[in-house]
């Protein structure tokens, strides 16, 4: 029989989620966090009050992140972490936000979508990624001998790259760009940030519309021969963007603060670029910037020897997860020579990210060309100075100040 605690038991012992990191790991796990990972599924106490479930051990994660008697309903959901405004609970998802929906109306969105994000057509982009690239690292070398390397470079390649998808025209895409920067700008007041993103949205619903008209060579043109409407191609492309932008501008910004901080792996890769698709790999493993994933369950559902009743929330850690020592010997060493498959980073399942292999494009370009444009690169401010965004559910860094030695012109 499952282990199952009374529910006096449960509320009186559950703890609630960590989430302060330990001064000068900017890259492990909260400490509090790695010593619930005792038990791979444990009592936790969300911020409502609810006594739900944590996940910490990898093969439990991916039992939950896997079993479709766990929904991805936002409204079925309790959070892990409180939220402003949300006190009364998560609202549904909106049209076309295949994040927040279960079988069969996310059935139908992710079948339209997956035939548009295979490997190989991903992998037809490189050469456009490796031009946005490089001009990224033209005018950051222009510019320089200083920058932070979020504005300058983590931002702009995935947002080019996402323009690119989506088709946004170049005359706009200095708009579109700015918008972008505001949204994910930490400093910026809630207002902006509310502004920013509605105006992105309506944005991508004028860019349908154009698109119906005046097809071209990009996703929203092609999805706009299937039988999604206005509304739900609108809703699609905001969820492009606010998954696909964050957090692979997070991953370049936080993945070059990481081999930074461990040049022994910097030289690795330097003296072979071909190690970067495994490298790639491993970051995502070791940084695993987008945690926790909330699932409700639907069902009783017996998890790594315990019972989780309906209603009940399981937050899936995918840090915990990507550090268990079941899975990874050695989980808290980033070692590139690695094979770090398996990973939860992009999640698992039915939900499992649609532009993994996009980002995989993106940082397998990104990371050789900075460091090979950039040898001397080096951290511009002492590592504990650069700050943090250690409050936000995709983590990373909120500027990354760099600098690095100008070749001298010949007179």
């Amino acid at each position: 029989m499952p282990y199952e605690p009374t529910a006096a038991e449960a509320a009186e012992s559950a703890p609630t989620l960590p989430t302060d990191r330990r001064s000068g790991c900017p890259f492990d796990p909260p400490a509090e966090l790695t010593a619930l990972a005792d038990r791979p599924l444990r009592r936790l106490r969300y911020a409502d009050g609810h006594v739900g479930w944590l996940a910490t051990g990898h093969a439990a994660a991916r039992a939950v992140l896997a079993d479709p008697r766990f929904s991805s309903r936002y409204e079925l959901m309790h959070s892990p972490i409180p939220m402003a405004g949300l006190e009364e609970g998560l609202p549904p998802a909106q049209t076309g936000d295949i994040i927040g929906l279960d079988a069969p109306e996310h059935t139908r969105y992710r079948r339209l979508l997956t035939g548009r994000f295979t490997v190989r057509r991903m992998r037809q982009l490189t050469e456009r990624v490796q031009e946005l690239t490089a001009e990224c690292l033209d005018a950051m070398e222009q510019a320089g001998p200083t920058a932070d390397l979020v504005t300058a470079f983590a931002q702009p390649v995935p947002a080019l790259m996402i323009c690119e998808l989506l088709g946004v025209p170049y005359a706009e895409r200095e708009r579109f760009q700015s918008r972008v920067a505001t949204l994910f700008d930490q400093t910026a007041d809630e207002q902006a940030k509310g502004e920013a993103y509605t105006g992105l949205l309506l944005y991508v619903r004028e860019l349908v519309v154009a698109k119906r008209a005046e097809p071209t060579d990009d996703l929203l043109s092609d999805l706009t021969t299937t039988d999604l409407t206005d509304e739900e191609l609108a809703g699609i492309g905001g969820v492009l963007l606010a998954a696909g932008l964050d957090t692979t501008a997070n991953m370049l910004a936080l993945g070059t603060y990481a081999l930074l901080s461990n040049p022994d792996q910097l030289d690795a890769l330097r003296a072979d670029p071909g190690l970067a698709g495994q490298a790639v790999e491993e970051l995502l493993r070791y940084l695993s910037v987008a945690d926790p994933i909330p699932r409700a369950a639907l069902e009783d559902v017996e998890v790594a020897g315990v019972l989780v009743k309906a209603g009940e929330t399981v937050t899936v850690s995918v840090q915990a997860a990507d550090r268990d020592p079941d899975k990874f010997p050695d989980p808290d060493r980033l070692d590139l020579h690695r094979s770090a498959t398996g990973h939860l980073a992009f999640g698992h399942g039915a939900h499992q990210c649609l532009g993994q292999q996009l980002a995989r494009v993106e940082m397998t370009v990104a990371f050789p060309a900075l460091f090979a444009r950039f040898p001397t690169l080096r951290l511009a401010v002492p590592p504990e100075e650069v700050p943090l965004r250690d409050r936000a559910n995709i983590y990373g860094v909120i500027s990354l100040p760099v600098t690095w030695e100008q070749e001298e012109v010949a007179p």
